[in-house]
């Protein structure tokens, strides 16, 4: 056995090493500054309790990106040196955010041992690359993100470290074989478990949903099937499950090949960075001779986000939850007792509100941020929530989950053409969309992200927002200059969420402008990026009458658009003229 020593290594703040629940997202350069990383891995062993280190189990992997090899290294080291009994890494590095959901709520190690946490490496769907993004987040025994208590505790960490604990003289681990290597040190032994990335998964999967139905629907001549894995940690799971699981062809699948720079590409699943799965389901800018697949979907770097699309046909994250949620009970095996309950965020459209009231289920409003859903299902009140901006889960696991999305989706149209897979037409994405709105009425919904903006620009324009609120007639006479066909604002805000769990308060959550006639204008500064600022602004119309339910969504909100650009003065405060992305 190969003994280690601890050494302590002085050292000195950074400035600005905040961590949201999605962790610590910079630059690489920034994280390969000596020190940089070390001081926010020991500023994080610090803020946890002494037996979630001391003796514990910790699950150290992430999607792969750039320097999460030398992430992993430095992290083990570090585990080592701070009296952690064992380290679980997945073969390569390679775990999805819910795949390390999974691994700490259902593992149990060869010798019993369960895992108290877990240090994932991933700055979710932003680029990577040598000069890209790279970002840590720590997840906590429930699998969920770890709580504002004890980020709020790393971060003050960062801002007093004088000392990290290493051992330098452990030798580098092999994480691409599956082996438990075993050290020994001060406190006792130490060991390093590499384990297959995707078994623990698959195994869950196959407990949720009927891979039987969903296979009859796969190997259907009538049925044909596309998943983008955007060169991110997805494709591990993607081969694995719908190739070697359910059947489907080889071919089926797009960039399923983990890379360290997702192949040069930003591994967003939307309409605007997955265009390679945008094209071949005919929803690109040139038409193709060839016909479009059925079903089509993509998942983003670390595969907690999913694009679902339909022969022609966008589904919208927050259509796709409500869909989920109206068809759970008797399409997925896992849910066939009922729900508990559902949850959406506070920008994604009402369309899970209607379901919700029509099912007579608990629904819950909460801001951005996985966790507030985690909080919801520890307590047993949610069985599905989502996020509009291409998250959605269950109570599974305490992540969105963009694999499961997939297989719900499958279930639900394997479910839908169960009578149809001997040649009959097929009930498609687009019937099943375009029927919910029939029952549930239609949100119209687009989203415009401004990335990069500065930040002192977007502070301002959130300012002028909220100094507008003070008077609704003021507003309304703007509206009305503008676009006399627009509805009046009867309510004006910012979004403050009081956890029914915990009964903590989270303010400053978003600003809303809500119409009488159901339509929301959002704006909401995100935390997503690594440099500047990103403003997301929301834009929803909500339409009962059927027969006004099929029109193109940029069109039907164009009166909406308008308003909220010229009454956010957005060009004026941002110097842009567009976004950088609409979705």
């Amino acid at each position: 056995m190969v003994m280690f020593h601890v050494t302590r290594v002085e050292t000195k703040p950074y400035e600005g090493q905040k961590p949201g629940t999605s962790g610590l997202r910079k630059k690489v350069k920034v994280f390969t500054q000596p020190h940089y990383t070390e001081n926010f891995v020991q500023s994080t062993f610090n803020a946890l309790s002494t037996d979630k280190v001391r003796g514990a189990t910790i699950v150290v992997s992430g999607d792969g990106r750039y320097f999460s090899k030398d992430a992993i290294q430095i992290i083990i080291k570090m585990a080592a040196a701070n009296g952690v009994r064992r380290v679980w890494v997945g073969q390569n590095g390679l775990l999805s955010t819910p795949a390390v959901s999974a691994v700490i709520r259902e593992r149990v190690g060869h010798d019993g041992s369960r895992a108290t946490g877990a240090f994932i490496l991933t700055a979710s769907h932003n680029p990577g690359g040598p000069n890209e993004d790279f970002g840590i987040k720590y997840n906590m025994e429930n699998g969920g993100p770890a709580p504002e208590a004890i980020t709020d505790k790393i971060y003050e960490n960062t801002k007093t470290i004088k000392e990290y604990f290493i051992a330098e003289d452990l030798p580098h681990v092999d994480i691409s074989a599956i082996d438990v290597t075993s050290f020994g040190g001060p406190e006792g032994p130490f060991d390093v478990d590499v384990f297959d990335s995707a078994s623990d998964y698959v195994k869950l999967m196959k407990s949720i949903f009927d891979f039987q139905s969903i296979q009859k629907l796969l190997s259907s001549p009538s049925f044909s099937f596309c998943f983008d894995g955007l060169h991110g940690v997805a494709g591990a799971y993607a081969k694995r499950i719908f190739v070697e699981e359910l059947g489907a062809p080889e071919s089926s699948l797009l960039n399923c090949t983990p890379k360290e720079d997702f192949g040069g590409g930003h591994p967003d699943p939307n309409l605007t960075y997955a265009k390679e799965l945008v094209a071949c389901m005919g929803l690109g800018k040139s038409n193709s001779q060839d016909e479009p697949p059925e079903f089509g979907a993509a998942a983003d770097g670390d595969a907690d986000r999913n694009m679902i699309l339909g022969k022609r046909f966008f589904v919208t994250p927050s259509d796709s939850v409500a869909i989920i949620a109206a068809n759970a009970v008797e399409a997925i095996p896992y849910f066939s007792s009922g729900l508990k309950g559902v949850a959406r965020s506070m920008p994604t459209s009402a369309a899970l509100d209607v379901v919700a009231k029509h099912l007579n289920l608990k629904f819950f409003e909460v801001p951005t941020g996985w966790k507030f859903f985690g909080n919801l299902m520890d307590a047993g009140l949610c069985s599905v929530c989502g996020e509009e901006s291409f998250g959605t889960g269950s109570d599974h696991i305490r992540e969105k989950d963009g694999i499961w999305a997939v297989l719900a989706w499958l279930s639900i149209l394997a479910h839908k053409n169960k009578e149809n897979l001997d040649g009959k037409k097929l009930v498609s994405v687009g019937d099943i969309v375009r029927q919910h709105w029939a029952t549930y009425g239609r949100h119209y919904y687009t989203r415009y992200d401004y990335e990069n903006v500065d930040s002192g620009a977007a502070k301002e324009l959130m300012a002028y927002l909220i100094k507008l609120q003070s008077s609704l007639s003021e507003v309304n006479k703007i509206i009305k200059g503008i676009c006399s066909d627009v509805s009046k604002v009867v309510h004006a805000d910012e979004f403050e969420y009081k956890d029914p769990v915990d009964g903590s308060i989270s303010k400053h959550q978003g600003i809303r402008y809500l119409f009488e006639d159901g339509s929301r204008l959002v704006f909401r500064l995100s935390g997503t990026g690594s440099e500047g600022a990103t403003i997301r602004l929301y834009i929803e119309q909500y339409e009962k009458d059927p027969s006004k339910t099929g029109k193109d969504s940029q069109e039907a909100l164009s009166p909406l658009v308008e308003v909220a650009l010229k009454l956010s003065k957005m060009e004026e405060f941002t110097g842009r003229s567009a976004p950088t992305v609409i979705t």
